[in-house]
């Protein structure tokens, strides 16, 4: 459809609604396009409380008063008794017959922060962090580290809580990080960086002293921002809020690492934008409120002059949007397949082109605040995969959720699930039924191949008191199973992960689970859904006591140091603990997993690949295996993967790959 008939179908729509009485009026349609007032994200957070820009709850006082331990570590303030809405959860049977249904476990009381956003280094650490919209967290940052608050109503007001930590998952153990670093940039260029930096309205406050309180240590809002793991292991992230927007920053897996900085690197502000890894090692970034564009991450302390339009980013956005952190997934002929609300696309970044328009899913919006839940299917390299690469949505609202949520109506999630092959000619979606709906919830890949759904809500949207019927039971999903027989319930935490919450595949095959926070600030009483910055530990059923103790472990010392070249055999060895345990090719299964970066329930730049075994050696004590690597990189974008291999369909603790040209 051309722009001139496009616009001629609107006016007519515009004019058809106005005729007959809709409540919806033409003003308010034209409004989809103009940014919404900030207070409209803290509604049902703030009800009862005086507006402000950065709400205060009523324990932020003590938070800043308590005591502080040698760590920077304060006390959990207790939790006030569960609510009625809190008690209101959802936990499925469990079908025992069917074997071990996982456990829970706790590694920590309190991380510190809530973690908002998550990503596993190759350092075997994860970085965790959340937003300084939320005022005071319970970790404290070193002294001489605390940031100028630039929201605050009050000039020179410092932020000293930490709103980042890199966490230990085998101790527990935190390290502040602050969310920023130095910027990188040159004394004599700082003035000139400031001034394109900072864009938005410092209101009372002079140039002159903020720029003096500022320069020395550029600190941003990441909230609701994106990221990649780069070539290097590097943590990549982009966007945020107000002086976060246009900000790039980076993140090197090291003991003493810390954020670097680079402000007015992108040309677009991106807020609510994802980010995908690319086969040339390079990200793009997607979308972001009222952001209908995409543009290449620039290379470090350099800025895009200009974005480029993206016409579905436009066309999918609703009264509440529907479409931010569209689901990006990269194929394996090198496209992007694009989903934003319910429409999506394959799409060719290197020409700028839409190379196919694909069905509508029907049913609801799948992006936030909708908040459905996607992912690339594992790549299965023995099969053929790189042919028929399927994408799967679940879940999500119906469209006018976020609207219902505004005068406290939470309307079911959708229960539905769909898989799509994008480079099929004539693809259609192939729907399936979860157990439960669900909305807010994560999917993870796991190294058997089977999908992870955890955390998330069966009623209501994202959005800070928008979500109501926690479901604590995570569901299995064996994606080569016939349909209708795909769904397995396991056993059910007793935390909600509501909005905010995370989740990470780790390196010994358990899942790290973190987050939730429905509230404007760090609340533990008075609310629905007190701040969580416990961290839980899921065991899949996989890892059953019985057959964890017959686990495989990579000889670590046998890996390759120079790491995986695309093409190549690829040979270690490995044993099983039960010496005697007569293994076969069949038994094994070598899978590669590229970490995401988890934020709003989307694992941006998840990955599984299923390697073909060329040679399989049985050995009296080790045995020795040799797999071909993914043939380039529009399979594998190069960096760092776990790499898995399977005795048995028991996983072992995975070995850290780095995969190269």
């Amino acid at each position: 459809m051309g722009p001139l008939l496009r616009a001629a179908v609107l006016a007519a729509a515009l004019l058809a609604l106005a005729a007959a009485g809709e409540a919806h009026t033409v003003s308010d349609f034209l409004n989809i396009f103009r940014p919404r007032n900030e207070h409209d994200y803290f509604h049902n957070a703030n009800q009862g409380q005086e507006e402000d820009v950065m709400p205060r709850a009523s324990d932020q006082q003590s938070l800043i008063t308590a005591p502080v331990s040698r760590s920077g570590l304060m006390k959990v303030p207790a939790r006030s008794a569960p609510t009625a809405v809190a008690q209101d959860t959802i936990v499925l049977p469990v079908d025992n017959a069917a074997g071990y249904p996982g456990a829970w476990s706790m590694i920590t009381e309190n991380a510190g922060v809530s973690a908002m956003h998550m990503v596993i280094m190759h350092n075997d650490k994860a970085i965790m962090f959340d937003t300084v919209t939320t005022g005071p967290s319970l970790l404290r940052l070193p002294k001489g580290n605390c940031r100028l608050d630039l929201r605050s109503r009050e000039q020179g007001t410092e932020d000293c809580a930490a709103h980042a930590v890199e966490f230990d998952f085998a101790t527990g153990g935190v390290r502040a990080l602050k969310v920023g670093g130095s910027s990188g940039v040159p004394n004599k260029r700082k003035k000139k960086f400031f001034l394109s930096f900072f864009s938005v309205d410092l209101g009372p406050r002079t140039m002159s002293r903020a720029a003096t309180t500022v320069l020395l240590q550029i600190l941003t809002d990441v909230w609701c921002s994106s990221g990649a793991l780069d070539a290097e292991g590097n943590l990549v992230q982009t966007g945020g809020y107000f002086e976060g927007e246009k900000v790039v920053r980076y993140l090197s897996p090291c003991g003493n690492c810390d954020w670097r900085e680079f402000p007015a690197s992108l040309a677009e502000g991106r807020w609510y934008g994802t980010q995908q890894i690319l086969p040339d090692g390079r990200s793009i970034v997607l979308g972001g409120r009222r952001a209908f564009s995409y543009e290449f991450v620039p290379a470090e302390g350099q800025s895009n002059a200009a974005a480029k339009p993206m016409q579905l980013l436009r066309d999918t956005t609703d009264d509440v949007e529907n479409n931010l952190y569209p689901f990006v997934h990269l194929l394996t002929d090198g496209t992007l397949f694009i989903f934003a609300n319910d429409r999506s696309v394959v799409f060719d970044y290197r020409t700028g082109q839409v190379v196919r328009d694909l069905p509508a899913l029907p049913g609801g919006g799948r992006n936030y605040p909708a908040s459905g839940m996607s992912a690339l299917l594992p790549l299965d390299l023995r099969r053929g995969d790189v042919l028929s690469p399927e994408v799967i949505v679940c879940g999500g609202t119906p469209k006018n959720a976020f609207k219902f949520g505004e005068t406290n109506i939470f309307n079911a999630a959708l229960r539905d699930c769909a898989r799509i092959n994008p480079l099929k000619p004539g693809a259609r979606w192939a729907t399936d039924q979860m157990p439960v709906a669900r909305t807010m919830g994560d999917l993870l890949i796991l190294p058997t191949g089977d999908l992870l759904m955890l955390n998330g809500a069966a009623k209501g949207c994202s959005g800070w008191g928008f979500g109501r019927q926690p479901v604590l039971s995570p569901l299995l999903y064996s994606p080569r199973q016939p349909r209708g027989s795909r769904f397995r319930a396991l056993a059910a935490t007793t935390i909600a992960r509501m909005y905010h919450a995370t989740s990470a595949l780790l390196p010994d095959a358990t899942v790290l689970v973190a987050g939730s926070n429905t509230n404007s600030a760090y609340n533990f009483t008075g609310v629905d859904f007190p701040t969580e910055v416990r961290v839980e530990r899921f065991t899949p059923p996989y890892l059953s006591p019985e057959r964890a103790a017959n686990r495989p472990a990579i000889d670590m010392a046998t890996v390759p140091a120079g790491g995986m070249a695309y093409g190549a055999k690829f040979s270690f060895q490995f044993s099983v603990p039960m010496l005697h345990l007569h293994v076969t090719d069949a038994d094994l299964k070598v899978t590669m997993y590229a970490p995401p970066f988890t934020t709003h329930g989307y694992s941006m730049n998840q990955r599984l690949l299923v390697l073909a075994v060329s040679s399989f050696m049985p050995g009296p004590h080790r045995h020795g295996i040799t797999v071909d690597a993914p043939a380039k990189p529009e399979l594998a974008p190069p960096g760092y993967y776990l790499l898995y291999v399977m005795v048995k369909g028991v996983p072992s603790k995975a070995a850290w790959v780095k995969v190269h040209k």
